[in-house]
């Protein structure tokens, strides 16, 4: 682990979208990803991380993450942030350039609507979602 609670949660979501999962299962691993975003959702009660990896030529392959994988590192960037008993936002939007490093983290305190993906809407979703980050930190 490194000393950036920001660049271990990016470590362990790259590293938990290529876990065995059911949604791997049917595709195989997500490896030349040039981009990637992934929506952290805390609800009443459960937990759940998943987004999109952006391919070269335009591809984009649906991700998810195992909560149990990244709760260290989304605890500890949390903790970074919140003391505890703080209301946590609803969700987390955590961009990543893997050619840049460039790295942009959202946060989304009461619209629980906001990045949600639907049959009717996930193209363009899909693309709401994917990292243009010109100014944006380096890991």
């Amino acid at each position: 682990m490194s000393s950036d609670v920001t660049v271990d949660l990016i470590r362990s979501l790259v590293e938990a979208m290529n876990e065995p999962s059911s949604a791997s299962a049917v595709q195989g691993p997500v490896e030349d990803w040039e981009s990637l975003a992934i929506v952290l959702e805390f609800g009443d009660g459960y937990r759940s991380a998943s987004g999109y990896a952006y391919l070269p030529e335009g591809a984009v392959a649906p991700v998810a993450c195992r909560w149990s994988s990244i709760r260290p590192a989304v605890d500890a960037y949390l903790g970074s942030y919140y003391q505890p008993g703080d209301l946590l936002p609803v969700k987390i939007l955590v961009q990543f350039e893997r050619t840049t490093g460039k790295y942009e983290v959202t946060f989304e305190e009461t619209d629980e609507d906001r990045w949600k993906t639907r049959p009717t809407n996930y193209r363009q979703m899909r693309e709401e979602l994917r990292p243009r980050l010109g100014g944006v930190r380096n890991v």
